[in-house]
């Protein structure tokens, strides 16, 4: 993420940042704030509020977490709220769309025997490798 702060918080700042109602949790260099609090935030944004007196008025300190953080996390929040309406706040959306490795668990027989065969092959394959490479180291050896 490019907008990444260099802000570290302290102890004593993450105590105080915890202790507000509007965080979920804090570690030395982020927050992450209640999905009802953004909400809040956009709506209270659209009514015409600015970023920082928002998040004043909601407890935080905008020295401690740093004068771009509030425009830079509604600048966000619009846009998921614009492209998931308020729902896009209370459910997790990354790694949505990317498939991943698709689960042995749904492979038919077949597909799963060919898939244990591959891997059997190329297992055959590295030790094979090894073999040969632990030969070489043996005759370099030998020549020394």
């Amino acid at each position: 993420m490019k907008n990444m702060t260099k802000i570290m918080f302290t102890e004593a700042q993450r105590k105080e940042l915890a202790s507000n109602p509007n965080v979920l949790k804090v570690t030395d260099r982020s927050i992450t704030y209640a999905p009802a609090f953004k909400v809040k935030a956009v709506k209270e944004n659209q009514e015409g509020k600015s970023p920082s007196h928002i998040f004043v008025n909601h407890g935080f300190d905008v020295a401690m977490i740093g004068a771009k953080k509030p425009k830079e996390c509604l600048k966000r929040w619009r846009k998921i709220f614009h492209e998931h309406g308020e729902d896009g706040f209370y459910t997790e959306r990354r790694g949505k769309g990317s498939t991943g490795r698709p689960s042995s668990k749904h492979l038919s027989s077949e597909d799963q025997l060919k898939k244990a065969e591959a891997r059997i092959a190329y297992l055959e394959a590295e030790l094979d490798f090894v073999k040969k490479l632990d030969e070489l180291e043996r005759q370099a050896k030998k020549k020394r």
